[in-house]
């Protein structure tokens, strides 16, 4: 009854579950990784795959690669998830990959989903097991291993990094499932022209949502007089609604870097397009108005100080008014931003003189400069020997402003673009700046 009770289960599992690839030769994509002749197929004909993790986005085949695993080797094979299995329980399933090694020879496979969600001590247990060759760990996840898991896993595993499927996959993939038995082989079902591959493109990659769509369109479609299933354009469009796109911690920072590159870049075309993809990804967009303000200033500056302006006046904007409309003033500002002449001669004068603070010595400020705002203050000397700059001609006077051990450093030297041209030939003829 038991096996009749898994017949039925699985019957009504999803279309995405019911297609899982049985073999290599059905697996579909990822041909850096399975195809003829690669170091991964290779191991996985021969049973001597050693432990290792996969990675990448969604729906990529990781965890349908591990079940073609479990049915293609002759080992033991286990699926754990790390959110449900606990360190009891991984315990159990060493002691018990220990007895299958000894008394029958058997390796066994665990297979860990969502592998980037164990902590240190989950780890930990399975160090001993990976290191005398107990288990072969197999780990999925879709953050990069390097930054989300233990060092210690990482090291004693080989990587294979999945990537998004290629339409031309997906649209295989659909018209597979509509003519196998464990689809919708038998029901008449006809895909209108462009359907399969609106899926394909909109899902972005992951075989998951485009059988998904499948599976939704035909169960929710009647059929019409002859019989047949028609899924039109609409319908296709209806059963997915929307791209999906994965943003992990990885892709968010990767993202967000190429965002700031392309407006210090002066490239807003650029800038644009990595700002809607972070918005629609749902990505808070008080994150993006603090990086535009923060490039307004450090790849602007005084080139072009309205950047400054535009850029505080978005952020403002996007408290006031909020999304989706405040996505005009973000835009209008890392359009200005890119279109802004360049210069990081301010992020290159206040990292110097704080750079500066730790190399020399502290000492007393000047007397001349010393504060006189209170009672008995001049009789202590401060203030002598000041010179107010608005009583001699054009407002401007020169004596030492600065601490006594940086006398002669310069930290801002203005470029020659923008508004900075100017302040550059002013502090020329001031003689605070040597003509080049």
């Amino acid at each position: 009854m038991e096996d009749l009770f898994a017949a039925a289960a699985a019957s009504r599992a999803p279309l995405a579950e019911r297609m899982r690839p049985r073999s290599l030769d059905e697996f579909i994509g990822q041909q850096h990784l399975v195809g003829e002749g690669k170091l991964l197929r290779r191991a996985i004909m021969t049973d001597s795959l050693t432990s290792s993790i996969f990675f990448g986005p969604p729906g990529c085949g990781k965890t349908t690669l591990a079940s073609v695993i479990a049915q293609t080797t002759n080992s033991d094979f286990v699926r754990i998830n790390a959110v449900s299995t606990g360190v009891k329980e991984m315990r159990a399933i060493i002691d018990q990959a220990q007895t299958n090694l000894k008394l029958y020879g058997r390796a066994t496979y665990v297979m860990l989903d969502e592998c980037h969600r164990w902590t240190k001590a989950q780890s930990d247990t399975i160090l001993p097991a990976l290191e005398s060759g107990t288990i072969r760990f197999i780990g999925s996840t879709t953050e990069n291993p390097m930054i989300a898991m233990t060092a210690a896993i990482v090291s004693r595993c080989r990587v294979f990094q999945f990537y998004p499927l290629k339409p031309e996959d997906l649209i295989c993939a659909i018209h597979r499932a509509l003519l196998d038995e464990r689809g919708f082989a038998g029901v008449p079902v006809e895909l209108m022209p462009g359907t399969a591959e609106h899926w394909a493109n909109i899902a972005n990659g992951d075989a998951r949502a485009a059988l998904n769509a499948l599976e939704l369109a035909v169960g929710s479609t009647a059929p019409e007089k002859d019989g047949v299933i028609r899924i039109t354009m609409e319908i296709a469009q209806e059963s997915i609604q929307r791209r999906a796109l994965n943003v992990d911690d990885e892709t968010f920072y990767n993202m967000l870097s190429a965002f700031c590159k392309s407006l210090r870049g002066s490239d807003a075309d650029a800038a644009l397009a990595w700002f809607s993809r972070m918005i629609y990804a749902g990505v808070d967009p008080r994150i993006i108005a603090r990086r535009v303000i923060a490039h307004a200033s450090e790849d602007v500056g005084l080139a072009n100080p309205n950047a400054m302006v535009q850029a505080v006046a978005a952020a403002q904007a996007l408290e006031m008014i909020g999304m989706p409309e405040a996505r005009l003033p973000l835009a209008q500002a890392i359009i200005y931003v890119c279109q802004s002449p360049k210069s990081n001669a301010v992020v290159m004068a206040v990292d110097s003189a704080m750079a500066d603070v730790s190399r020399f010595p502290e000492e007393p400020v000047p007397m001349h400069l010393r504060d006189t705002s209170y009672s008995g203050a001049k009789k202590l000397g401060n203030g002598t020997g000041y010179r107010y700059p608005h009583d001699f001609p054009g407002h401007y006077i020169e004596q030492e402003y600065g601490p006594p051990s940086v006398k002669g450093r310069h930290y801002y030297v203005p470029g020659t673009l923008g508004q900075e041209k100017n302040i550059r030939a002013q502090m020329i003829a001031r003689g605070q700046l040597e003509e080049e």
